[in-house]
């Protein structure tokens, strides 16, 4: 079953410090986009926070109802929910999007269940060289992309708008 082996079950606490499950409470049933990223990052996790405020903004009103942001720390040692709830309120993260903490383990399972991994062990053992793209679908219909972070927002809408059959087009600005 794809649930089991990409999506594992495993606990995540909220920018607002909610206990949630990954695939009960996140994923089933639900369009959503997944990123990885750290609060104190001087690479490319600021930028791609930035753009996916931009790609929230495409998509309002339905990020919160039934499109869905979430993004998971790489280093939940140091990405309390408080310094994810400060980072996503610095950055102008809006409703509907999620910033998700957990133990190291479940992170790093989850991380390499998505796929945000890098075939060099070396590369891939450091943080701060991690993947920058942004995974997207729609679990329901088992649709799932991925794209770079750092796409234009108006592309990365569009991709999203993939896996949203039958409802199509994200909204004009």
């Amino acid at each position: 079953m794809i649930r089991e082996h990409y999506f594992p079950n495993v606990s995540l606490r909220t920018h607002d410090g909610k206990e949630v499950r990954f695939y009960d409470d996140l994923i089933k049933n639900k369009i959503v986009t997944i990123n990885f990223m750290y609060a104190v990052c001087e690479g490319v996790c600021p930028l791609i926070t930035s753009n996916l405020v931009e790609v929230q903004k495409l998509l309002v009103p339905r990020v919160g109802r039934d499109i869905f942001m979430y993004s998971i720390t790489l280093k939940p040692e140091q990405d309390t929910p408080r310094v994810l709830k400060d980072y996503a309120r610095m950055h102008g993260a809006g409703p509907g999007w999620v910033f998700l903490t957990g133990t190291p383990d479940d992170v790093e399972l989850l991380r390499q269940k998505l796929g945000f991994t890098d075939p060099d062990p070396a590369v891939d053992a450091d943080k701060a060289n991690h993947i920058g793209n942004l995974r997207y679908g729609n679990e329901a219909l088992q649709l799932w992309g991925a794209c770079p972070g750092l796409a234009t927002a108006k592309s990365i809408a569009k991709s999203i708008s993939w896996v949203d059959w039958p409802k199509g087009e994200p909204r004009r600005s």
